[in-house]
């Protein structure tokens, strides 16, 4: 058995402790606010701000774990090196969390080091910077911080009159202490895709089924499994995935995410050294293994013959109209009536704010089912759960 100390205390990470104590590890889940989601089903908890390297250091001292397991980007990464030096397994790596938690550092390595297709790209420290590399993109182009989950601080510019807006709002959502942006060449794909991958200590790096994904303001809002992607595509993807995660080093579950386009072919998007939250749908059984698992087995070092796809599914977030201390939950019980093969994940968040994801409808259907139809009915089954005050 070993000692987990878990960064962030999310959905996801809540879905990862449950996962882990299934198999007789402890956690330990930490993050700035009490009563995160994770916190919940932990064997202990600890509040405090990740982005402070002595408060970080006095965690790790005080609770000596085996494991250190980064869930979100707000994280004083460059300690996690003398934590790796000390003997603590650091998940996938130190190098890895570093270089994933700031998107200048993954982008120059998958398109300068590694030649991966990418969006063309400039950063800019200043307005006056932005204004010209966006210039030089053209538009429409892409403004993101550096640093950012969930699509905070993301914009799609049209024009020039917008450059000004994009900073301001991409420096606001921008997470940490970094105050650079990065702007993009706007990609005309025809769909997206996450491609969970698994690195492992003793033995191949392993691919889930393609995940599809829609977005609104850079945040998830569904995704499906398995979407209908050419074979060559995926072929591509899969080898741009196996490429950067090596790269990266280390042992764990990576969600990398890539655009799609008939005419242009396979783009790296991005990568989470980590479960995806469009991963949610592995927990309607599409696989031997939910994203959480694989995450685990793969951090413990146990083996995974292979992952095999056993049905389709799709899911769907419920997101909260209102911000509130006291959040409450109507329409339940509507929404697991309509089929039988439908689940909901209340994550247990103590608050809400307006567009905060609160929970997750997921569904599923028997291989070869109507991909389409079944991420209807998952649709509509989230629109039935309202969050109120």
């Amino acid at each position: 058995m070993k000692k987990i100390l878990l960064l962030g205390s999310g959905e996801l990470g809540k879905e990862f402790v449950i996962a882990a104590q299934r198999l007789g590890q402890t956690v330990v889940a930490c993050d700035k606010y009490a009563g995160a989601p994770a916190m919940q089903v932990a064997d202990d908890c600890e509040v405090f701000d990740m982005l402070d390297g002595e408060a970080l250091a006095a965690a790790v001292a005080k609770h000596r774990p085996d494991v250190i397991v980064p869930e979100i980007e707000a994280i004083r990464t460059e300690r996690l090196y003398d934590f790796e030096r000390e003997g603590i397994q650091v998940v996938p790596s130190a190098r890895a969390v570093n270089f994933t938690m700031n998107r200048k550092a993954i982008r120059d390595l998958a398109a300068k080091e590694l030649g991966l297709k990418t969006a063309r790209y400039f950063y800019a420290k200043t307005l006056e910077e932005l204004r010209e590399a966006a210039d030089r993109i053209g538009y429409p182009c892409v403004v993101k911080p550096l640093m950012s989950s969930s699509g905070k601080g993301q914009s799609v510019v049209k024009g020039p009159d917008e450059v000004e807006a994009a900073w301001h709002y991409g420096c606001e959502g921008s997470r940490g202490d970094i105050r650079e942006l990065i702007v993009e060449e706007f990609i005309r794909f025809d769909s997206e895709i996450t491609l969970l991958t698994v690195t492992q200590q003793n033995g191949p790096t392993l691919f889930c089924p393609p995940i599809g994904h829609v977005q609104k303001g850079g945040d998830y809002r569904e995704s499906f499994q398995s979407p209908h992607i050419a074979p060559e595509h995926l072929a591509e993807a899969q080898r741009m995935a196996a490429a950067v995660t090596e790269a990266l080093t280390g042992a764990g579950l990576w969600g990398v995410e890539f655009f799609l386009s008939h005419e242009n072919g396979v783009y790296f998007s991005e990568l989470s050294p980590r479960p995806h939250d469009t991963g949610m749908v592995t927990l309607a059984g599409t696989q031997n293994l939910s994203e959480f698992e694989l995450h685990l087995r793969a951090v413990l070092g146990l083996p995974i013959p292979e992952i095999t796809f056993e049905r389709m599914g799709a899911s769907a977030v419920i997101l909260s109209p209102v911000a509130t201390a006291t959040p409450h939950y109507e329409g339940i019980e509507a929404a697991l009536a309509e089929n039988p093969r439908t689940d909901i994940r209340i994550f247990g968040k103590p608050s809400a704010r307006v567009n905060r994801r609160m929970g997750v409808v997921v569904g599923y259907e028997p291989l070869g089912s109507d991909l389409d139809a079944l991420r209807t009915r998952v649709k509509a089954a989230a629109a039935k759960v309202k969050v109120t005050e």
